[in-house]
């Protein structure tokens, strides 16, 4: 099984639409608030480079945004 992690904030639909996505598939994720977690926030701008969220990490590949996609193609399900 892959990792997948998610750097999201509560007030981002792209965020949700992604969480949603990963449940509706049966997708084990870990999910990080970057808007209360400062710590969280700066690791997800150093990985990605990037402040927009989400930030989806599946193994080592890094996804900025919710490119549904890509996220099957590196998950290998079926959309």
């Amino acid at each position: 099984m892959k990792k997948v992690t998610i750097y999201s904030t509560q007030t981002c639909h792209f965020c949700h639409m992604a969480k949603d996505f990963f449940k509706e598939k049966n997708i084990a994720f870990e999910d990080f608030d970057v808007g209360v977690d400062t710590v969280k926030r700066q690791e997800m701008v150093q990985k990605s480079g990037q402040m927009g969220v989400p930030v989806i990490i599946i193994d080592d590949q890094i996804i900025v945004g919710f490119n549904k996609p890509k996220i099957v193609e590196l998950l290998g399900i079926t959309e």
